[in-house]
């Protein structure tokens, strides 16, 4: 379970590319990113299915919707922090108004440009892009989800947004879980505590759950890899049979996981302690991935000491 495996970002780019293969369909618009989005070899392979439209984000998207209204299977690939910042209207209007059923890939998302800092992360998209009608948010967790989400996009008949982020992941799924746009996966089942993670942060806290279970601490740890439509079932399922449940995300505390957390355990009345981790109402300190996660108490170590603390 704990092998590290690809960047998520270069299983997009490979399942992409198979599923292109069999569909002649599917085509690729880009935004000056074939090189980041791991695309070089979609081009040389499939170089009729690729579109580049050099940085032009908000291009990127009309010409997106308008292929998928012709018929087409669209890939609208942009770095996340550009793509769900400089495109917003275009998203909400020719994407989602328009019912168009574009997928649209965030690449290099959350803090994954690190020391780039402000201009170029991505803590901003689940917030924005959750207050659109009609749109699907998803964030792979590891490579199984990863691939599988591609292949459940090709069939998918409404707006979906998916975001990569560019390290290697941790394998922690095994090949026969069922994935499913809009259910979450159990990860580990446990007692009192529960870790609800999504994205690249769920490797965060599987590390934490062990270094739980050594304390005799066994925890619930789920991978909400959908941020929208959001699985409440799993979540009031685990809150209810817990003393404490802690959110953690690559994302501002405002707008993303943890507030729809919060909604949902309020909303249902159930009683129990509550910590939202995630990035603070503050420019983020300069500092790899890794580096900045520490230093918002997101480390494998910090998060079970929270969970230890919090539950007594």
């Amino acid at each position: 379970m704990n092998d590290i495996g690809k960047p998520n970002l270069e299983i997009f780019a490979d399942t992409l590319l198979d599923q292109a293969k069999l569909n002649q369909n599917i085509l690729v618009v880009t935004s000056d990113s074939r090189g980041s989005g791991k695309l070089v070899n979609f081009g040389k392979e499939l170089p009729d299915q690729i579109i580049e439209v050099g940085i032009a984000e908000q291009n990127l998207v009309g010409i997106s919707a308008g292929l998928s209204a012709g018929g087409k299977k669209v890939f609208g690939v942009s770095p996340a922090s550009f793509l769900t910042a400089r495109s917003i209207e275009q998203i909400k209007n020719d994407i989602c108004y328009s019912n168009q059923p574009v997928v649209l890939v965030g690449i290099s998302a959350g803090i994954s440009y690190g020391q780039l800092g402000s201009t170029h992360h991505s803590i901003h998209d689940f917030a924005s892009l959750r207050t659109f009608n009609n749109i699907s948010i998803v964030a792979p967790a590891d490579n199984f989800e990863a691939s599988e989400v591609i292949k459940a996009s090709v069939g998918y008949n409404k707006p979906l947004y998916i975001r990569y982020g560019k390290k290697p992941m941790m394998s922690i799924h095994s090949s026969g879980t069922n994935f499913q746009i809009g259910r979450a996966i159990t990860v580990s089942e446990g007692e009192d505590i529960t870790l609800v993670s999504t994205g690249e942060t769920v490797q965060r806290a599987v590390l934490a759950g062990e270094i739980l279970k050594t304390k005799g601490i066994n925890p619930n740890i789920i991978s909400m890899h959908t941020i929208k439509p959001f699985d409440n079932d799993i979540l009031i399922k685990m809150a209810k049979k817990s003393k404490v449940l802690i959110s953690i995300e690559e994302h501002s505390i405002y707008g993303g996981l943890g507030e729809q957390c919060a909604n949902i355990i309020a909303q249902n009345k159930i009683n129990l302690d509550f910590k939202i981790l995630g990035i603070p109402d503050e420019y983020i300190v300069n500092g790899s991935q890794a580096d900045v996660l520490d230093h918002y108490n997101m480390s494998p170590e910090k998060i079970a000491a929270l969970s230890a603390q919090m539950l007594g």
